[in-house]
């Protein structure tokens, strides 16, 4: 039981919601940029909310089912068809032996999720099943899926009752979220925040960025109106984060994203709140946005309210799918 990877993509993965524990080693968390997707793919199926899915980017790999399962797409709408039927995203498919999934054209976001009932069988690394390119291990051979890759299947269920006679068939229930599409990011002050002028504090609140063309898993780089700062002061080099926005001397800045270093020197000027980090890995490049700040009681509510989403949505699911 397995799926092939018939055409290779241009940069599809296999990921989870992280590697943790081990940045004090110089090994970063790593796994899904949008985690919230991630998680809503399995939570469909019922699933563990951080077991492995594929993190796909447009343009797509072509992928094979060379035997029944069941699949959820999340995230990013790239105009997912089954046997040349479009499928729908945020819903369980059921799909039979050789049906064939592909991604057409990009309607909007970055990065979609597919996760598979049956799980994949693939390489658990310090506790996760990410792949860190950097250090090429986890994931599928620590690397991109690449065409005429096989990947097993974890478990052996049954799915022929969902199946019937059909090639594919897509289950009753959904989840209500699709990828949010706001241009306005919440963020938490950081530790250099005090740095920033005050006009640089104002710009920084008012103004219009853009996400650069160097825009990948590890940072994006905007760019927009420099921020000056009121200090000559070099910083030594401190911990960084999922998120954390460092102040380059350009005066341009740049987001850590999921493959971000553990450490860094430049000011860290503010933080993208958690509950806002899947609406920043959404963002492609020439995309704009602002920062509003917010309080880190309100950030943590936001979470919060995710979390419990999620949780409620995957154990709904479970008796749904009764596997």
């Amino acid at each position: 039981m397995s799926l092939r990877i018939t055409r290779t993509g241009i940069l599809d993965t296999v990921q989870d919601t992280g590697r943790f524990g081990f940045q004090h080693l110089g090994i970063n968390p790593g796994g899904a940029m949008d985690r919230f997707s991630a998680q809503l793919a399995n939570a469909l199926l019922g699933k563990e909310l951080h077991d492995a899915v594929m993190e796909i980017h447009f343009p797509a790999a072509e992928i094979l089912f060379e035997s029944p399962t069941v699949i959820t797409i999340c995230g990013a709408d790239f105009s997912p068809a089954i046997n040349n039927q479009p499928v729908p995203l945020h819903h369980p498919i059921a799909v039979n032996t050789n049906a064939v999934l592909q991604f057409r054209h990009v309607e909007q976001g970055a990065r979609c999720y597919i996760s598979v009932l049956h799980g994949l069988d693939v390489e658990l690394w310090l506790g996760s099943y990410s792949t860190n390119l950097k250090a090429e291990t986890g994931g599928w051979k620590g690397r991109i899926l690449k065409r005429y890759d096989q990947l097993p299947f974890k478990k052996n269920y049954d799915v022929s009752a969902l199946l019937g006679d059909k090639e594919v068939h897509v289950l009753p229930w959904k989840a209500n979220d699709t990828v949010d599409t706001r241009n306005e990011i919440e963020c938490i002050l950081g530790s250099e925040w005090s740095w920033l002028t005050r006009e640089a504090q104002q710009a920084f609140q008012n103004n219009w960025f853009l996400v650069s063309s160097n825009a990948d898993r590890m940072g994006y780089r905007m760019s927009g109106a420099a921020l000056e700062v009121n200090r000559a002061d070099q910083l030594v080099s401190s911990a960084a984060g999922f998120g954390t926005i460092q102040l380059l001397p350009d005066g341009q800045m740049i987001i850590l994203m999921a493959d971000h270093g553990t450490t860094g020197g430049y000011p860290r000027i503010a933080h993208i709140i958690s509950a806002h980090l899947p609406l920043l890995a959404q963002k492609k490049p020439n995309n704009s946005i602002r920062f509003k700040i917010t309080p880190l009681e309100a950030a943590e509510k936001k979470l919060v309210v995710q979390k419990k989403y999620l949780q409620q949505l995957q154990i709904a699911c479970k008796f749904k799918m009764n596997f």
